[in-house]
């Protein structure tokens, strides 16, 4: 009797199984654990990020949009920062950075003042609009998150997180630029 097959993937993909199978077909000396775990955890992240984007426009908002949100929130109160500061916090051109900010300004998250003590400095700031959609995206992602984890136990958890930790540094230190800017992670 052979063992039971897994539900179908998510449309055509195949399990990661199979595609691990498929890849030593072509490169035979690809080492199957390695592929297993890379492939697992490229799948964990872009449906992840899927799962963010779904709940994010729930809230009305876009994930650019919330990585504003974020890099004002972590700034600190009272939640302002300048144009050129964000863009480069977020890995962006000042031209990028204007037209995310005027967007923002026009659903009511942020702010652009002129700095009254330089009247050449443009300030952004985080309205009480753009906080609480923050807040709540962070609310629902906590749920997410919780759920996504519940086959983890307490116990293991610090475990994982120490192994992707590691994986984290490892990829940082020998590809700075994988995600455009380095920056920003800590």
């Amino acid at each position: 009797m052979s063992a039971p097959k897994p539900p179908p993937a998510a449309s055509d993909e195949l399990a990661i199984a199979e595609q691990v199978a498929l890849y030593q077909r072509e490169f035979p000396t690809v080492d199957p654990q390695v592929e297993t775990i890379v492939s697992t955890l490229s799948r964990v992240a872009r449906r992840m990020s899927v799962a963010y984007d779904r709940q994010l426009t729930v809230l009305g908002i876009t994930s650019a949009e919330w990585e504003v949100l974020k890099a004002l929130v972590v700034s600190g109160s009272p939640y302002r920062m300048g144009p050129g500061e964000l863009a480069k916090r977020l890995g962006l051109t000042p031209a990028a950075m204007t037209h995310r900010i005027d967007r923002m300004v026009a659903e009511g998250l942020v702010t652009r003042e002129r700095d009254e003590a330089n009247r050449v400095r443009v300030i952004i700031e985080l309205t009480e609009e753009g906080r609480d959609k923050w807040l709540e995206s962070m609310r629902m992602a906590a749920v997410f998150e919780e759920e996504l984890l519940q086959d983890i136990t307490q116990a293991e958890r610090p475990g994982l997180s120490a192994l992707l930790g590691r994986m984290l540094r490892r990829i940082e230190q020998t590809q700075p630029d994988a995600l455009g800017r380095t920056d920003d992670l800590d």
